[in-house]
């Protein structure tokens, strides 16, 4: 997996409605057209919302047909938070605990 970059995901996180999107997304695929109709906005809302999340690696795509499927990539989503968690917090004892855990 490549570098995670914390502005990326930071920026990707400040919108409602792509925290929206994302909690839709988790353990599940949706296309556009499922997301719209359960979020209750325009296509083009939602494709735009999507492209930023596509751009922080925070969603995976799933092609089948002429559809496109959404999903939520968990391991960015781990990779991003643990990054964050070392660079802004690694003296913290939880870090710390991740930290040992993973090595």
């Amino acid at each position: 997996m490549t570098a995670s970059n914390p502005l990326l995901f930071a920026k990707a996180l400040a919108d409602e409605t792509r925290q929206k999107i994302m909690l839709l997304c988790c353990c599940q695929r949706l296309s556009v057209s499922e997301i719209v109709e359960q979020l209750n906005v325009t296509q083009p809302t939602v494709s735009h919302h999507l492209a930023i999340l596509r751009k922080a690696g925070l969603v995976d795509v799933h092609e089948e047909g002429k559809q496109t499927f959404y999903s939520i990539n968990q391991d960015k989503i781990t990779a991003c938070c643990g990054q964050l968690m070392e660079n802004f917090a690694p003296e913290n004892e939880i870090t710390i605990k991740v930290k040992t855990i993973l090595s």
